[in-house]
């Protein structure tokens, strides 16, 4: 579908001088091995994994869960102290979805692990049903992705890269612990959502420019692409501007994708249209959610063109369209907000060079921001 343009962003620089003039150090290239050839940061020494919580005691409601894409672990931080322990999961956690009875699945390269959360223990690793190479570590590597929940937590959605293919929608019935259907997607499912209503899922394809809508109420209806470029696809494989990660909005359904901090992509996954609107953080960006009300929090991990573009930050933008960004030190790459929507909570890991070793605490009334160790290069994050 032609995508409806609401309001006009400023102009950029185009695309071939953009990708020239920048250092590979943020944004989403070419499907090589590039993306993992920096060093990390200076961080913490890592936490040792943690046995099952003495019996009586259970992890604090507001500890967050963050998935070490440079491990095989997840880390429990508490907000104010750090890291307060690890749990063993399997090679390179990327996303994590956290139900209601305080299970956490966590997509890895192995497969998805379940996590009791509040005793601090994995108590099961589902192998995946498709077949995507070596367990491996990187931006590249084959194995889950993006992942989400059913509303009544019957079934976990998981998004599987096959390198060099197209993914996969991986269906679990969280129950058997098994892997009950499997539905092909688009390249890199960097994300995975679910509706309100839980009768569809969608999973964004990165390097296909596109989300691919699931019906979960009919198993043998066709999944549905939508084509979401609102750049355009110009560089396929080797475009920056592609689609990364999605938040569905409560009051509507449709399906928010910020691009650049220039363009949000506001998507009907009914009707496959889409309208753009104007934003105004000016970077690249990655990681998203939405809160009840509305609100939209967008990670910027930097510029494509250090020259044209802003540097890392995170947006809030309201419903209305009212946008403040919030600058932040260094790359990062998913957010996840505090109960009481204070706190805002922004993971450092990031998906190329330039990841760090810890969270980035942002007080939304104040803008005040302050590091935070947590893990080995956090990215899916969630508040327990």
């Amino acid at each position: 579908m032609r995508p409806r343009l609401t309001r006009r962003p400023r102009p950029r620089a185009p695309l071939a001088t953009a990708l020239l003039s920048t250092v590979l150090l943020v944004g989403c290239g070419t499907s090589g091995d590039g993306g993992d050839s920096g060093e990390a940061s200076a961080g913490p020494p890592r936490v040792t994994a943690t046995a099952t919580l003495p019996a009586g005691h259970r992890t604090p409601e507001g500890t967050l869960l963050v998935a070490d894409f440079g491990s095989d672990t997840v880390t429990f931080v508490d907000p104010e102290r750090g890291p307060v322990g690890s749990v063993e999961v399997g090679e390179a956690p990327y996303g994590l979805a956290v139900g209601d009875d305080g299970r956490a699945w966590v997509a890895t390269a192995e497969g998805v692990a379940v996590v009791d959360t509040r005793a601090r223990q994995r108590v099961a690793l589902i192998p995946y049903e498709t077949e995507s190479g070596p367990v491996a570590s990187g931006e590249y590597r084959g194995g889950g992705m993006g992942i989400a929940l059913a509303p009544d937590g019957g079934h976990a959605y998981v998004g599987v890269n096959v390198p060099g293919a197209h993914g996969v929608l991986e269906v679990i019935d969280t129950d058997a612990r098994k892997v009950t259907r499997a539905v092909p997607v688009g390249r890199r499912p960097f994300d995975v959502d679910v509706s309100e209503d839980g009768r569809e899922v969608y999973a964004t394809g990165h390097d296909s420019f596109d989300v691919t809508v699931v019906r979960t109420d009919a198993p043998k209806a066709e999944p549905r692409r939508i084509d979401v470029a609102p750049y355009g696809t110009e560089g396929g494989l080797g475009s920056w501007l592609k689609p990364h990660y999605a938040a569905v909005r409560p009051f509507d359904g449709r399906l928010l994708l910020p691009f650049e901090g220039e363009r949000l992509v506001v998507l009907d996954p009914r009707t496959g249209e889409y309208d753009v609107e104007e934003t105004t953080a000016g970077t690249h960006q990655h990681g998203v959610t939405v809160t009840a009300d509305g609100t939209l929090f967008a990670v910027g991990t930097g510029p494509i063109d250090p020259a044209e573009d802003a540097g890392p930050s995170l947006t809030v933008r309201t419903e209305d369209g009212e946008e403040r960004a919030y600058p932040l030190d260094g790359p990062h790459e998913d957010v996840a907000v505090s109960r009481d929507g204070r706190t805002a909570y922004v993971t450092g890991g990031f998906t190329r060079d330039g990841y760090w070793n810890g969270v980035s605490v942002v007080d939304l009334d104040s803008g005040d921001v302050r590091r935070l160790a947590a893990g080995r290069r956090p990215l899916g994050i969630a508040v327990l």
